[in-house]
């Protein structure tokens, strides 16, 4: 495998990762009322997204 494509998906499962500590023991009110909260989970999820697009 290209090193190039080594990292991109290490960037998309260390995102994935962030997102599952950022959202273990919170309730989906948690994460609705918590806007630094949905704004940390979305800005990984664009980031998961820009490195499976990328060729």
């Amino acid at each position: 495998m290209m090193p190039e494509i080594k990292k991109l998906l290490y960037d998309a499962q260390e995102a994935g990762d962030a997102i599952k500590r950022f959202v273990k023991n919170r309730s989906l009110l948690d994460y609705q009322s918590d806007d630094m909260l949905r704004s940390a989970v979305e800005r990984k999820f664009e980031i998961i997204g820009e490195a499976l697009n990328r060729r």
